[in-house]
């Protein structure tokens, strides 16, 4: 009988750490899984409007800008001074020198509505500044001095197969000293092509032209 308990008191002190290890490895806490961050939406910016916008859709307003220099002997001829000047304006000296130098211009079309029959009009400004102090053939300047605003504008309908009907007024006004009578050379007109009003129909092809934000 003291044998026997004998064994078992050693059986059970070799079983004692084992028992432990286990005990302690089905105590240890299982970490929790790590939620995942929220993600960022990027916010539009003001200005990105839908294209299904009832009003100022996107790309409602669109166009470009265009800055052009004319080298020495190529200046444009806005047809205010005669050529050649006649001896008495007084050569290199004379106060008719509207032929530009530079020229800054544009187009810019508006098509604020998006719906009904008006989604198909749209309204375009085109307008042109001039700049320069030269006479051909006598005085060749860099001056950037104001000499013309030329500008059309009106009014159109989109009509299928890329046309659309066009309603144009044009008109040039002159800046500064232009505005007064310049001498025995001024031929005293209304600038390229003057005021006038016109009635046409454009076509597009190849990809060019009026982008419109809702398709006919």
């Amino acid at each position: 009988m003291g044998k026997l308990s004998l064994r078992l008191a050693l059986l059970l002190c070799l079983s004692a750490p084992v028992l432990c290890a286990q005990t302690e490895t089905i105590s240890t806490p299982v970490a929790a899984p790590v939620a995942d961050a929220p993600k960022i939406q990027a916010v539009p910016a003001w200005y990105d409007r839908p294209a299904s916008a009832s009003w100022f859709p996107r790309n409602w307003i669109r166009g470009y800008t265009d800055f052009e220099v004319a080298p020495s002997h190529n200046e444009p001829d806005l047809g205010r001074c005669a050529f050649p000047q006649p001896a008495s304006s007084g050569g290199a000296a004379s106060s008719c020198t509207a032929y530009a130098r530079y020229m800054f211009s544009g187009y810019v079309e508006l098509q604020p509505l998006n719906r009904t029959f008006a989604k198909h009009i749209f309204f375009f400004f085109e307008p042109r500044f001039s700049f320069g102090k030269n006479i051909p053939q006598v005085s060749y300047l860099s001056s950037m001095e104001p000499i013309a605003f030329d500008r059309a504008v009106g009014v159109a309908f989109e009509l299928p197969k890329h046309l659309n009907l066009r309603v144009t007024q044009h008109q040039v006004d002159y800046l500064g000293r232009y505005s007064n009578y310049l001498g025995p050379a001024d031929l005293r007109t209304n600038g390229p092509y003057g005021l006038y009003t016109t009635v046409g129909v454009r076509w597009s092809f190849g990809g060019y032209g009026h982008n419109s934000s809702a398709p006919y």
